[in-house]
């Protein structure tokens, strides 16, 4: 008897969930993305979707909702099996607990890739519409309320003593902004999925040179991020 043998007789639907399979691939591929890129990523785009499902705001296509659900009903399992005391069921346990870890480390580690940078662009990501659609609900309460007791801390340490007109800390006097943003010429590593034209910036000169799929290319984010958004590659 192998492991899908016993899968099978814990759960019989449980080795046929190939949905199960595609959101696994896809959190993955959200999390390298989001640890990889300098700012706030919206929706990777998947190969199966089409171009005009494609965005650049918070995921609205309900991975996480399917995620969220999928992790509680494990826990329910597990902890039914808890105290069985036969060797194929606890077995199985111990491949469901495997399972479970995984989507709970994938789901930490890419919210708190987020809230890093939340916590370090506040201001920029609370500036303008487009950004804070990046954000989720509970991340923008998080990011405003963050924001509120850091600009009242330092009223009550240092800019209280200020002058009224140099308290702001989103001033663009001059034109010149306070507000800190993330660095978009960082480099990053792209993996082509189908072939296209890449254009890169440069210090001396602008290049352009065809890429095929499966390049792994590096270049600064400002230059791979249409490419990101467009689905032609993904962040590794």
């Amino acid at each position: 008897m192998d492991i899908d043998d016993i899968l099978r007789q814990v759960d019989p639907a449980s080795h046929s969930i190939p949905s199960g399979t595609s959101d696994l691939q896809a959190l993955t591929r959200r999390w390298v993305a989001e640890r990889s890129a300098p700012e706030l990523l919206g929706i990777v785009p998947l190969l199966t979707q089409r171009a005009t499902e494609r965005t650049s705001s918070w995921p609205s296509d309900g991975l996480f909702e399917r995620v969220n659900d999928r992790i509680k009903a494990q826990i329910e399992k597990v902890q039914d099996m808890t105290g069985d005391m036969d060797p194929k069921t606890n077995f199985a346990l111990i491949v469901l607990q495997t399972e479970l870890e995984r989507y709970k480390f994938l789901v930490r580690s890419y919210l708190r890739a987020r809230i890093s940078k939340i916590d370090k662009h506040t201001l920029h990501y609370l500036s303008t519409r487009e950004l804070r659609d990046r954000l989720s609900p509970t991340e923008l309460a998080y990011a405003t309320r963050h924001q509120a007791l850091l600009h009242s801390h330092y009223l009550s340490s240092f800019l209280g003593t200020f002058p009224q007109q140099l308290q702001n800390l989103n001033d663009t006097a001059g034109n010149i902004s306070m507000i800190d943003a993330p660095d978009l010429d960082t480099a990053v590593f792209i993996r082509m999925l189908r072939g296209a034209d890449v254009h890169g910036v440069g210090t001396d000169a602008d290049v352009t040179l065809p890429a095929e799929e499966g390049d792994v290319l590096i270049l600064r984010w400002s230059s791979a991020s249409p490419l990101v958004q467009h689905g032609d590659a993904e962040l590794v």
